[in-house]
């Protein structure tokens, strides 16, 4: 999809190129190689493929050709039940911005509806500046409900274990690890989101061939502070999932070792009536008690009290309590 956007008026879809008369921004959201084409003839630009914004150098990331500054960042994407990340590309010239993406931003909605309702032009470096607000504020919204589940896995782990719930407690260390494991991958993609917004906002800001108005300056260094701010967040964040995670993990082994002393038990009672069986089960002709009428009861009796003794001990430690959290 190839969309223009003009100030005062909502976006049209680009088929042709008149079709972009009056516009400044070009919007190419999941670009077919024909939009791709129109675009660059418009522009007279290289527009970049998917391919060249996936590049991890900073090089690759960040570059000026010409006129053209160059830029891309992967961008983390909140859906109801998931984030997902890719890579979007911006193409700022003095007379046009060109943005490619591959999926839907809200960011991005809400930077197209200021530029329909704006009663005053845009320029390319505004619109580019506009976009990196919009983007912060939808990050640290991410960030919050990132928070908010963190909350509630914190509240579930130290909440321990629920013998009287309908999930077993291998599934609910599963469940545990697993929620720990994609907090620990959505913190991880918003701190790379952050992180190309850094660079951004600091290779425009040091870019001798591109320089910003004095009032676009401002704002960007406004954007700097804030992702400076989110990343701290970042860090906090994932401090508390290394906590979450080395809890969950104690947990588990209190559980584990909970188990063992149950296997324990019941190998140490079984040993001295096993031992006794053992004794009185052996075919020798000059046993003492072969002949006692009361041998057999003695036996028993022996074993059974082999049995309560050693319960009655780990009673009395703590071993057999059914609740010793």
């Amino acid at each position: 999809m190839f969309l223009a956007h003009r100030s005062g008026q909502p976006a049209c879809a680009v088929v042709t190129e008149s079709d972009t008369h009056g516009a400044i921004w070009l919007d190419l959201v999941d670009p077919t190689d024909t939009e791709r084409d129109l675009a660059a003839h418009l522009t007279g630009k290289i527009i970049p493929q998917r391919s060249d914004l996936e590049e991890i150098e900073s090089s690759s990331r960040l570059h000026t050709d010409d006129d053209a500054v160059y830029m891309s960042l992967p961008l983390v994407q909140r859906t109801e039940a998931d984030l997902s990340s890719s890579p979007i590309g911006f193409v700022l010239t003095p007379n046009w911005l060109v943005t490619v993406r591959f999926s839907d931003y809200a960011s991005f909605d809400n930077a197209a509806r200021q530029v329909a309702e704006s009663k005053t032009g845009f320029s390319s470096d505004d619109t580019l500046v506009m976009i990196l607000e919009c983007i912060v504020d939808r990050l640290a919204d991410v960030l919050e409900h990132v928070g908010l589940n963190l909350n509630q896995l914190s509240r579930d782990v130290f909440a321990g274990y629920d013998p009287k719930g309908n999930i077993r407690l291998a599934s609910w260390q599963r469940t545990i690890l697993r929620r720990v494991g994609h907090a620990e991958d959505f913190s991880s993609l918003i701190r790379d989101s952050l992180l190309g917004l850094d660079r951004i906002s600091i290779f425009i800001s040091e870019n001798r061939k591109h320089t910003l108005p004095h009032g676009l300056a401002a704002r960007l260094a406004t954007v700097s502070r804030d992702v400076t701010s989110l990343t701290d967040f970042v860090s906090q964040l994932s401090n508390k999932i290394q906590f979450l995670l080395d809890a969950a993990l104690g947990f588990i082994s209190i559980e584990q070792n909970d188990g063992m002393k149950i296997l324990t038990v019941v190998s140490f009672i079984g040993v001295a009536p096993t031992l006794i069986a053992g004794i009185y089960g052996m075919n020798f002709k000059d046993i003492p008690e072969l002949k006692w009428a009361y041998g057999y009861w003695y036996s028993l009796a022996a074993m059974l009290v082999s049995v309560i003794l050693p319960l009655l001990w780990f009673w009395r430690i703590g071993w057999l309590k059914t609740d010793n959290r």
